[in-house]
């Protein structure tokens, strides 16, 4: 197994795994480079598999029902960690009551804390205070950077030579991350050097090299930090594929986002993330999601850029609907749909290649 920047891990993620608000979990449980992810916990579905109960195959990381429950099991497993990840991602990215008893355990016990939640837990004294008497470290990922570490946009990434790609979606929570690791993963099985551009506080928690937390820039430097990320990819690496992940919807009510990974991420093509079983916007019951063709023509008139795929999340679908879905899709659009999670992105890959 590859080695893991910071070591073992254990994803807090009570009430919420399977949900969209779960979606931190989620990518952490599929993949991640920087934690080795140790086990779950979410009462709900304590003693089964996350990758059974997420997509129906094993992961080989366990639910529990507790931290106490955990902390048995994989002691005696030579499997306990050093870092407690919440996994939780909740509308406003606010910090659960119930969460904070569990951060105080884990604490107490030495350990290390991550949070890309908006409720920073190094503004807690109580738990500020905890670390340091237990000589743990407390990290808030979803933290904004000082000043004088942000870049403004300069242009210079007109000198990136090598296919840029962004994966937006039509809704939030939707799967987009996934999508363009999945990509990422692809090129490189196809013997293509591509990197993971991450754009928000999971990517960041997976190990994405080249990053920035979108929702938590001030507005002037998004733009620059989002160009900063790909240029500096584009520079370190030399790329052959350079996969920029989306954040929530160009129509989004509450997450508006993709105009400025259009503006300043400048793709060469677009992949859009679909959920065909979605008819509202996530979390906002009466707003009506906007159709496949509106929302492809917003992009292709924002960005004078072309859609050449579109992705498809198969939630609420059975098994044997999901080629019938992309089929309809394909047939709405015009353009060819796939789902990458449940059948692997090597269809798509090679459409993609023929744009090197």
């Amino acid at each position: 197994m590859k080695q893991s920047i910071d070591g073992k891990a254990l994803v807090y993620c009570e009430g919420a795994f399977t949900t969209p608000n779960g979606k931190t979990a989620h990518g952490l449980v599929r993949f991640t480079e920087r934690y080795e992810i140790v086990g779950v916990l979410d009462s709900k579905y304590a003693g089964q598999d996350a990758g059974e109960a997420l997509d129906r195959k094993p992961y080989g990381i366990p639910i529990f029902k507790n931290l106490e429950d955990a902390i048995e099991t994989l002691t005696g497993s030579g499997n306990l960690p050093g870092t407690l990840v919440i996994g939780l991602a909740p509308d406003g990215g606010r910090l659960p009551d119930t969460a904070r008893t569990v951060i105080k355990k884990a604490l107490l016990m030495g350990w290390n804390v991550d949070s890309g939640l908006h409720d920073f837990l190094t503004s807690d004294k109580e738990l500020t205070r905890l670390a340091v008497e237990n000589n743990c470290r407390i990290r808030d990922v979803r933290k904004t950077p000082d000043r004088d570490k942000l870049h403004f946009f300069t242009g210079e990434i007109e000198k990136v030579d090598c296919l840029k790609l962004a994966v937006l979606g039509t809704d939030s929570a939707l799967g987009k991350r996934t999508t363009a690791w999945l990509l990422v993963h692809g090129f490189r099985d196809a013997g293509l050097k591509a990197e993971m551009i991450g754009t928000g506080q999971t990517a960041w928690m997976q190990g994405a090299k080249y990053s920035m937390v979108m929702d938590s820039c001030i507005n002037d430097f998004v733009s620059g930090e989002i160009e900063h990320a790909v240029v500096s990819a584009y520079k370190n690496e030399k790329p052959d594929v350079l996969v920029i992940e989306g954040q929530g919807s160009l129509m989004n009510p509450a997450y508006p986002g993709g105009f400025e990974i259009l503006a300043a991420g400048r793709p060469d093509y677009i992949i859009l993330q679909h959920a065909p079983t979605r008819t509202e916007y996530d979390g906002f019951p009466g707003y009506k999601l906007h159709s496949l063709p509106e929302q492809i023509h917003a992009i292709e008139v924002i960005s004078d850029k072309k859609v050449i795929a579109i992705t498809i999340n198969h939630e609420n679908m059975a098994e044997d609907e999901i080629l019938e879905a992309c089929k309809q899709v394909t047939l709405e659009t015009k353009l060819p749909a796939f789902d990458v999670l449940k059948y692997g992105p090597e269809e798509l890959i090679e459409l993609l290649k023929e744009k090197l």
